[in-house]
């Protein structure tokens, strides 16, 4: 069986390890590019790089911020995108609170303040049955301290430099996943409602007793439905 470039987008503090039992699960059927997205502080420039070591064309998955470079990839070279997965992301842009709270964040950091992920933020993370399970929380950690504070800046600033990607969604015709645990808080499962209703060929899976983290929280759920995705 020929295996499928899948090209697979990290979320903010997120090294390709978010993605680990992903490509375990699918490394029959994908070939994996994972692109470290923290060297950057433009969306446009995150979405270059990606597409100067992708392969020609590819299947495309972006996990939270990483959705948000796959809109910005697709902006630009839709003909290489033969389908695509959103992972608790979302379209829209920040809202002001949520813009003035990362301005805020950078300001910290630019003092010294950046001490990676502090366990108070888990709760907004993942599902509350898992805010002690350390097999999820110590991964979450390592990321974040091998990013460090430099690139939580970069990223930040390209999150915030966004652009609106609502208008993109009925543009999107070939196939399309859009996962988003049932508890996420961050991106909360009415914008992966609205984002699959706006795509012509979206299919909207809702993953039961799971946060943000999806992939590291539900991963066997994750990567059956990609499976399903990129064998359709």
């Amino acid at each position: 069986m020929s295996r499928s470039p899948l090209v697979l987008l990290p979320g903010l503090l997120n090294t390709r390890r978010v993605f680990d039992p992903q490509v375990e699960a699918l490394a029959d059927i994908a070939d994996f590019t994972i692109p470290e997205l923290w060297h950057h502080d433009t969306m446009a420039a995150m979405a270059d790089a990606v597409l100067a070591r992708a392969p020609a064309t590819f299947a495309l998955c972006g996990f939270s911020m990483g959705g948000y470079v796959a809109f910005e990839i697709f902006r630009r070279a839709p003909e290489r995108v033969e389908r695509i997965a959103l992972i608790d992301t979302q379209a829209a842009p920040d809202s002001p609170e949520t813009a003035a709270r990362r301005r805020g964040f950078i300001e910290q950091t630019r003092i010294g303040r950046f001490h990676g992920i502090h366990p108070t933020l888990l709760p907004q993370l993942v599902h509350p049955s898992r805010v002690d399970d350390e097999s999820i929380t110590q991964p979450l950690f390592d990321m974040a301290c091998e990013i460090g504070g430099d690139g939580f800046v970069r990223q930040q600033q390209a999150i915030l430099g966004r652009a609106d990607s609502r208008p993109l969604l009925v543009e999107i015709e070939m196939p399309t996943l859009v996962i988003v645990g049932r508890h996420d808080r961050v991106t909360p499962p009415e914008r992966a409602q609205q984002m699959a209703s706006d795509i012509a060929n979206a299919r909207l899976e809702v993953i039961d007793d799971s946060g943000h983290m999806t992939p590291l929280e539900k991963p066997a759920e994750v990567s059956a439905a990609l499976r399903r995705w990129l064998t359709q």
